[in-house]
């Protein structure tokens, strides 16, 4: 019901926690299109993604078990978590991670913008346009 507003908004994120309903099979199936709609609309060409299953602590209700979850997050090479917003569980965690893996990627474009004359001191960091645009950091 949301995808209509989603997307405008997948332009300018680094980074997505995708998040699926632990107790709804429909709701861990529709990630598959969701990273569809992530890798064809996000303004990074690999933006970093953490896979989510929420309602941890509805275990008598849950319909996903956690090595389905597991391997569709190796398939695509993301982490994943089993949630809870009732109860916090793990939810601090999945964040901290998305932070980190988007920090990670904003020190390797920082590193690379900067030269070799600036590491060493050598120069004001300023680079000419050309070498700029060439030196752009690409998600």
């Amino acid at each position: 019901r949301f995808r209509s507003l989603t997307t405008a908004f997948f332009r300018d994120a680094m980074g997505f926690l995708l998040m699926f309903d632990l107790t709804s099979q429909q709701s861990f199936l529709n990630v598959r299109n969701w990273m569809s709609q992530l890798q064809a609309n996000a303004y990074c060409e690999n933006p970093d993604i953490v896979l989510i299953g929420n309602k941890a602590d509805l275990s008598d209700q849950r319909e996903v078990n956690e090595r389905q979850a597991k391997d569709l997050a190796d398939k695509y090479g993301i982490p994943y978590f089993e949630t809870s917003a009732a109860t916090g569980q793990n939810v601090e965690k999945a964040v901290d991670t998305l932070l980190d893996l988007i920090m990670k990627r904003m020190e390797q474009c920082v590193d690379k913008t900067q030269g070799p004359d600036t590491a060493n001191g050598g120069s004001s960091g300023k680079l000419d346009s050309a070498k700029a645009e060439e030196k752009k950091c690409a998600c």
